[in-house]
């Protein structure tokens, strides 16, 4: 891949980053087998997909549905309909928008963010265990790499992946 000033990246490099590319598409596949070891809906009946929205709001603030659907790369109707399973399970609320009172907000309730820190602590268990015989040094590298690698992703998504993302910005890494 040609890099920004139009020369093609040493061998070497490509040979790290074709490894990389693996053992994160092995990483996503492993966290896609945990997360479908627990069931496809929690004790409390929400999808597991749903709370990509509350973590969502939580750490995004209020959003509209048309919002959310852009930030997470989803369409509008998934977001409505898990929303709405949100909406009647209490975790998130629907609010007048202040921008456009004809629009609403969808945000967090007290009982939402409840939930979302059981769960936290729940995911925190079980990494910790994962991590469990790893020298503490190694773990806080990998802490220290992690947000390295995401926010040089988070600069420079690739264009490759979607035809008009050389125009809108967006892209998604293959």
């Amino acid at each position: 891949m040609p890099t920004n000033n139009g020369t093609t990246r040493p061998k070497a490099e490509l040979d790290v980053a074709d490894q990389l590319g693996h053992e994160l598409v092995r990483l996503m596949r492993l966290v896609t087998k945990a997360k479908s070891q627990v069931s496809k809906q929690g004790p409390d009946g929400i999808e597991r997909a749903a709370y990509a929205i509350l973590f969502t709001l939580i750490h995004e603030g209020p959003q509209r549905t048309s919002k959310l659907a852009e930030m997470m790369h989803a369409e509008i109707s998934t977001i409505s309909r898990q929303s709405s399973s949100l909406v009647q399970h209490g975790l998130v609320e629907r609010q007048a928008d202040p921008e456009d009172g004809r629009a609403c907000l969808l945000a967090p309730t007290t009982e939402g963010l409840r939930v979302f820190e059981e769960n936290r602590k729940q995911r925190n268990q079980w990494l910790a265990e994962v991590l469990a015989d790893w020298p503490e040094e190694d773990r806080r590298n990998l802490n220290k790499l992690f947000n390295r690698l995401n926010s040089g992703i988070e600069k420079s998504l690739p264009h490759f992946a979607d035809p008009d993302s050389a125009t809108s910005g967006k892209g998604a890494p293959a």
